[in-house]
């Protein structure tokens, strides 16, 4: 039973690996979905006064649609080492592919809190039809009262519409909810649709086959799982050493005297070193061998691109 259950717990573990990306995602938007219904009835009055509710709809959709997109830039690691690679090499080693397919990826998970929040609150109609009701042509509506300019629209969406109006009411936000949902469908299929398309060119593109690219995706997480966990117990003993070399002694527990007489550590690794495994990195190969990583280029001793009359660069993956 207990091999049984270990095995079910590898199995979704490698699921969900593989689909972290799909499921960031997700978590993603479930949580704007959550922020937006949050800010809808908490935050969200509408002014019901020509010209600010049109800029109050606006910021209400656009601003924190903006908000999110600058978070998702910042929590992006490929826009770190896109500042790395900047400010070291100034991009001189990406092709022009190559750097269009790193800011194609660094916006394409930038933009999927915004582009929720964007089209919930089309779908939900309340920010649109508080911009646009004091548009409304009042002659579209039958039997509609003589005398009521953009004043009165403005207040369809509020509690406080003038009396005689109130029969239109629904009719006027029926219809401005209706073309706020058929936006928010719109931009449904549009998204879906540009999603669909450059995953298809993702594939057609690739230099690596199906297997090679799958292989190439699990040495990237096991590099980067291997390296933190590492990193973080090189730290560690490092500052055991230098603590006991001031005061003569360092207090640890038993786990990690373990740990500290396990691993001997000399010194931190100098800079140079650290620049070289920092910053963008494109497949590459190098002597018909793949460079799977700039790790992986600096443990080979590969110089520059790693490229030679005997070997070739591929670089329209960006890691």
């Amino acid at each position: 039973m207990a091999s049984i259950i270990t095995e079910n717990l590898k199995f979704f573990a490698l699921f969900f690996r593989s689909r972290d990306v799909m499921i960031f995602n997700g978590l993603v938007a479930l949580g704007t979905v959550g922020s937006q219904e949050l800010f809808s009835v908490v935050a969200f009055h509408c002014p019901c006064s020509p010209g600010r509710n049109y800029m109050y709809g606006l910021a209400a959709i656009g601003v924190p649609a903006l908000v999110l997109f600058l978070i998702g830039i910042m929590l992006n690691n490929h826009m770190w080492n896109l500042v790395a690679e900047c400010r070291k090499r100034a991009l001189k080693n990406c092709s022009t592919p190559a750097t269009f397919l790193l800011f194609g990826s660094i916006l394409g998970r930038a933009i999927v809190a915004p582009v929720t929040w964007s089209v919930i609150s089309l779908l939900r109609g309340e920010a649109y039809v508080c911009a646009r009701s004091e548009f409304l042509n009042p002659s579209a509506f039958l039997d509609f009262p003589l005398g009521y300019g953009p004043d009165s629209m403005a207040r369809f969406s509020c509690p406080d519409t003038p009396r005689n109006l109130i029969p239109f009411k629904d009719e006027v936000i029926r219809r401005l909810k209706y073309e706020s949902q058929f936006l928010g469908w719109i931009l449904i299929a549009v998204i879906a649709s540009a999603a669909f398309l450059l995953n298809c060119l993702h594939h057609c593109c690739s230099p690596l086959s199906y297997h090679q690219e799958a292989y190439w995706k699990h040495y990237r997480y096991a590099e980067k799982d291997l390296f933190n966990r590492t990193a973080e117990v090189h730290a560690k003993v490092l500052a055991a050493n230098n603590v006991k070399e001031f005061f003569g002694f360092v207090a640890l527990d038993k786990d990690e005297k373990e740990v500290v007489s396990q691993y001997p550590v000399d010194e931190a690794q100098t800079s140079p070193e650290w620049q070289e495994i920092t910053g963008v990195y494109l497949y590459r190969e190098n002597k018909g061998f793949p460079l799977y990583s700039r790790l992986h280029k600096w443990a080979k001793k590969v110089i520059g691109n790693g490229t030679d009359p005997n070997g070739r660069e591929m670089a329209l993956l960006a890691v």
